[in-house]
């Protein structure tokens, strides 16, 4: 039970439906579908588009999708919305003039995947089509809506950036400046797509006048994508992937995705008892640095091949291999000689909803950086994602950038299962941070029993690109201390950690109960 003398909010029950997302003009368009009679497909579809309009530099539809889903008879379904480099790319091109792909630009432009992946869910799960479900975005679009507090914070942080594209300047920003916090703002231009998109479908949207114009504005740049790239986009249906952590079946989607980090985390950390310690005390912040530290030193080393067998997933989630990590882990010292991959920031949007009979959908979309490749199309105001930043230049890497590629993917949706049916439907936001996000958030619920919410609300930390951990204000000094003399490098972290949601499926009352991070505008709400 929270302090309600001190700043917070209680987390959200409800019986009919639930949706917690990161924007409240969202969840409203959640609910308002759930209540019109849909299911938790369509209420996450319209939420996500409008969420492409209301927090641009957080997602958008010229961005990638993943989606975990839980039927109401307990079957489950994983779906890979990731677009892949252009037919021509090489790595020997980029190595001639790089030493890393660019964050920015169309040389780090992926195809789309999102709306081919709405859409593959939507015709095998949904029940409304897309001209109910893109309504709001549609509206908010072309009449405008409010900026909110963090939206204005975030996007003030680029708008140099904007500036320096025609078609970003024109679309994303008012006279030259980002929009300022309460003030009305308007994208006539990608309103005026989702209409087609409305209309015609994932086909109006890799065929035809929008996707000459992707690939138009692409090439004239010097990039490589292709009107023939934009057709041949895929989303596959995949199996979860899933580890055992304190009485729940953890799942995640597997390779190009991070999510298998996760599970790795979770296998340690229940191989180390990371239950036993004290929440929020100095014993518990280190173990999971050190733990972290090792999952990802993994990740870098073999997960980042999209094409990962499933034999391999087994022998990393092994208990002979989690045993082997959990001797490198001292539990006074920081271990010096784990080595730390790259870690990547980004912006992403992830939401979940769960249904009247008990549906639940954890999705997540994304651009990569805020405005992705910070490149949008002129006429049709698309913003395009720079997922391909994430490739490697290193020759024979599994990663290496190369010709139709899916590349290591941050974003990564969760889901949880009791009894052989699903409990916990969450995610955390925040690139590289998302595997130990979700260790964190999980852990809070099931090994110390805070409600959604407060797992949520929850001090968090992570390391730097130099290895130093930055921590967020609600680590108190003495833990930092503590922390040090650990052997740790601690400093304040510069913004904070990600963001997420969960809703719980409570099934001893029948009720959902539901949390959204403060960290973003966003909140949960049911009926």
């Amino acid at each position: 039970m929270r302090a309600f003398d001190l700043p917070g909010r209680s987390p959200v029950y409800a019986e009919n439906g639930m949706a917690a997302t990161s924007h409240p003009l969202a969840t409203m368009t959640a609910l308002s579908v759930l209540k019109e009679g849909g299911n938790a497909v369509d209420a996450a579809i319209a939420a996500s588009a409008t969420l492409c309009v209301v927090e641009p530099h957080m997602t958008g539809i010229g961005g990638d999708c993943f989606v975990i889903l839980a039927e109401p008879d307990g079957s489950l379904h994983g779906l890979n919305g990731s677009g892949r480099a252009p037919a021509a790319v090489t790595g020997e091109w980029y190595r001639a003039r790089f030493k890393k792909v660019p964050l920015t630009g169309v040389h780090s432009v992926t195809t789309p995947g999102a709306i081919r992946a709405w859409e593959t869910l939507l015709e095998r799960f949904g029940t409304f089509g897309f001209g109910r479900l893109f309504a709001d975005a549609i509206r908010y679009a072309e009449d405008g809506f409010a900026i909110h507090p963090r939206v204005a914070h975030d996007w003030a942080l680029y708008a140099a950036e904007l500036a320096k594209d025609e078609g970003a300047s024109l679309h994303c920003l008012v006279d030259g400046k980002a929009p300022l916090v309460g003030t009305r703002h308007r994208s006539p231009a990608l309103g005026a797509t989702l209409r087609k998109l409305a209309d015609g479908g994932a086909k109006a949207f890799y065929e035809g006048e929008i996707a000459h114009e992707i690939a138009d504005t692409v090439q004239a740049k010097g990039g490589f994508l292709s009107e023939e790239d934009l057709a041949a986009v895929t989303a596959d249906w995949i199996k979860p992937i899933s580890t055992s952590y304190a009485g729940h079946e953890v799942f995640e989607l597997p390779p190009n995705g991070q999510g298998v980090t996760a599970l790795i985390l979770l296998n340690l950390l229940s191989e180390l008892d990371f239950a036993s310690l004290p929440p929020d005390s100095p014993e518990r912040w280190h173990m999971e640095v050190e733990a972290g530290r090792l999952a990802y030193a993994v990740r870098d080393r073999y997960v980042a091949d999209p094409a990962l067998k499933a034999v391999e997933i087994e022998r990393l989630l092994s208990p002979q291999f989690t045993r082997s990590l959990a001797r490198q882990v001292d539990r006074a010292h920081r271990n010096p000689a784990v080595t730390l991959p790259e870690t990547a920031d980004a912006d992403t949007v992830y939401l979940t909803v769960v249904d009247r009979d008990r549906r639940a959908v954890s999705f997540i979309n994304s651009l990569y950086h805020a405005f992705g490749s910070k490149v949008v199309t002129p006429h049709s105001g698309i913003a395009l994602q720079n997922r391909g930043a994430c490739f490697t230049l290193e020759e024979g890497h599994p990663n290496e950038i190369g010709p139709s590629k899916r590349p290591l993917h941050t974003i990564i949706p969760a889901m949880a299962y009791r009894d052989g049916m699903p409990s916990v439907s969450f995610g955390v936001m925040g690139g590289a941070y998302q595997p130990l996000g979700h260790a964190h958030v999980f852990s809070n619920l099931v090994d110390h029993g805070m409600d959604p919410q407060a797992a949520i609300d929850d001090a968090r930390l992570f390391w730097g690109a130099d290895g130093t951990v930055e921590v967020e204000a609600g680590i108190d000094a003495a833990s930092r201390e503590a922390l040090r003399a650990r052997g740790h490098s601690v400093r304040p972290v510069a913004l904070p950690l990600g963001g997420g949601q969960m809703i719980v499926i409570d099934r001893k009352t029948g009720f959902l109960v539901g949390g959204s991070d403060p960290r973003k505008d966003g909140l949960a709400l049911g009926w």
